[in-house]
């Protein structure tokens, strides 16, 4: 049974989301008129025979933008891990609870293990799958040479991918990516930054840089880029972003 408190905060989400549907319908409504507008000049160009017919509509509905719309967390993100990697040529690399599109690709260049949670729905021939908790990955100490987890260690114990709850999963997170790499390797870590440590439940935890650098020493930084918005580069900024480090296991 749900308390009056639980039920006012799940009525107070609702109610943002329903406010949001509602902003959006005149951008929706004209888009409707223009894939009508479209298909009515379509007939018009089509030969008798090949007229579309009612039945056949297939509306794909906003996809006429002037640019390609591009979710640029992990389009810099991913593009950023994959060229260093690349660039380092593992011998090996195992990467932990990643965008699998990121890690298909790398598996096409380099041989990829991919540990995580839950098993993929699709096998791909270049792509080693192994099941395992980032909390207590399946590897023996400094035994890997290239480990990456992009955008995973904010999600850690709050039980949004079906993990358990764990308060402190995020810092445990990096102690065992760290654990696994051998002197020498390397580890790329994407998550969230913002001005606090706060948690978001249960979608993401923010965290200050310092808190994070503390957490990954005795690692050297190698590298730092950070994502703010539509921006991608080196100059930390305040507030709400990605930071992704490259970092190495000092032998």
């Amino acid at each position: 049974m749900l308390t009056a408190r639980e039920i006012f905060w799940m009525l107070r989400y609702m109610n943002a989301k329903a406010i949001e549907r509602m902003t959006s319908w005149p951008d929706r409504f004209r888009a409707w008129r223009r894939f009508w507008r479209s298909y009515g000049q379509y007939q018009e160009l089509s030969k008798p025979h090949a007229k579309v017919p009612l039945s056949h509509l297939y509306p794909c509905i906003g996809d006429d933008t002037t640019k390609t719309p591009i979710e640029p967390i992990y389009f810099y993100q991913d593009a950023w891990a994959f060229e260093k990697i690349v660039t380092r040529w593992p011998s090996w690399h195992v990467d932990v609870g990643s965008h699998h599109k990121y890690v298909a690709l790398l598996s096409k260049v380099v041989p990829v293990t991919m540990v995580d949670l839950r098993p993929l729905s699709l096998p791909l021939e270049t792509l080693q799958f192994r099941m395992g908790s980032i909390v207590d990955l399946p590897y023996e100490n400094s035994s890997v040479p290239s480990v990456s987890s992009l955008c995973v260690i904010e999600h850690v114990g709050l039980g949004r991918y079906g993990d358990p709850l764990n308060p402190r999963g995020s810092e445990q997170a990096i102690r065992e990516l760290k654990r696994i790499v051998q002197p020498g390797g390397d580890l790329y870590i994407s998550l969230t930054l913002d001005d606090d440590d706060r948690t978001y439940f249960n979608a993401h935890r923010v965290f200050r840089e310092d808190s994070v650098l503390e957490w990954f020493k005795p690692f050297q930084v190698v590298e730092r880029r950070y994502i703010y918005g539509e921006d991608f580069g080196a100059v930390r900024k305040r507030g709400f972003g990605v930071g992704c480090y490259h970092l190495r296991c000092v032998p």
